[in-house]
């Protein structure tokens, strides 16, 4: 167990619980030092003297407060427990409040609080009661030379102290560019709704802390290792020519995303930008029925028929000269196409003096 980082009691009314105070986190970083690339020797810091540049130890070093440019006033420990005993010694609960109404925003460092000792008794009755009046306790405590503010939380059979952040600490959200639930661009169809839930529920599980870890810090160890034992402890690497940084994409259809993220593929009507239930985005445009087959995806393009099979196919599919194509780079050649068409059609008309077929197809599919 690590040694205690603060002694003291925890005050409300005239309760007194004498506590200690622990560190309940232990971070767990990549130590990485600083080194001369020029010769992989680590780079040191010194503490010196700036008036003569010299260095100076630990032992030399005393606490100040600058009062006005370039004159400080020295301030020891004792100074700092002396200006005011009580609040560098207690925790100070001022009031308790509903757990849930303090948001996840506010908390910052947990602490295990202990009891010291003749202390095991109160200490017991404060965590029982807490626990049963479903509140925590809203503290003010000292650590080093901030004064905090602090959440009473029971936690199994412990009590954890959280320091809080202050409101001021907290920035408004309100400057950034958040949706509302009744922003047009954000609108959520039932449809989205039902396939969201669906990927939520089946990815519930139990709450196990225990089964996440960091990763990339395993990776990262893992590469070192690979170095070392490959002699490359003196290698930089660099980027590869041309390498670039992964870019998020669009998200152009949302429900075709959910249908992937459930296991399933997705539906004609998704694949089309089309909603069962909802309208289509004005954004979106359906394909003609002609270039897809029947499980909504886009059909191999055919070989170039003659003039007489071509106009069929243009009557038959209903196609006007104005309507788009799925594609744009084949909305030109589409184009030409059916002019060919026509103007064969009625060039042929022309030579042998029967009427042209282009007119009547193009009412009767009217």
């Amino acid at each position: 167990m690590p040694r205690s980082m603060w002694k003291g009691a925890i005050s409300f009314g005239l309760v007194h619980i004498p506590v200690d105070m622990y560190p309940a986190v232990d971070n767990k970083g990549l130590d990485l030092t600083m080194l001369d690339r020029r010769d992989f020797s680590p780079v040191g810091f010194k503490r010196y003297n700036k008036g003569n540049g010299k260095e100076v130890s630990w032992d030399d070093i005393v606490k100040g407060y600058e009062y006005s440019s370039g004159e400080y006033v020295v301030l020891s420990e004792e100074d700092l427990r002396r200006a005011n005993p009580e609040a560098t010694q207690t925790i100070d609960i001022v009031a308790f409040v509903d757990a849930a109404d303090v948001s996840l925003l506010y908390f910052e460092q947990p602490y295990y609080l202990a009891p010291g000792k003749g202390g095991d008794k109160v200490y017991a009755l404060l965590r029982e009661t807490l626990r049963k009046a479903g509140k925590i306790g809203i503290a003010r405590v000292v650590i080093r030379v901030k004064q905090h503010l602090a959440a009473l939380v029971c936690v199994g059979d412990v009590i954890v102290m959280n320091t809080l952040r202050y409101a001021d600490e907290i920035r408004d959200a309100g400057e950034l560019k958040i949706p509302t639930a009744h922003d047009r661009k954000a609108a959520i169809t039932d449809k989205e709704q039902r396939m969201a839930m669906a990927l939520v529920q089946g990815m519930a599980e139990d709450w196990e802390p225990e089964q996440y870890h960091d990763t990339y810090r395993e990776d990262v160890l893992a590469l070192i290792e690979k170095k070392v034992k490959a002699h490359q402890t003196k290698t930089i690497t660099m980027p590869e020519p041309g390498e670039q940084k992964r870019e998020t994409g669009k998200v152009i259809d949302l429900v075709s995303l959910l249908q992937a993220s459930l296991g399933k593929k997705p539906s004609k009507a998704a694949a089309d930008g089309e909603d069962d239930d909802d309208e289509p985005p004005p954004s979106r445009k359906r394909r003609p029925a002609a270039e897809q087959d029947e499980d909504g995806e886009a059909a191999p393009p055919r070989a170039r028929k003659s003039a007489a099979h071509g106009t069929d196919r243009v009557a038959a599919s209903g196609a006007a000269p104005r309507r788009k194509s799925a594609s744009k780079a084949a909305a030109k050649p589409a184009a030409k196409r059916v002019s060919t068409v026509s103007k064969t059609s009625v060039t042929a008309a022309k030579s042998t003096g029967a009427p042209s077929t282009a007119a009547p197809r193009r009412r009767k599919a009217a």
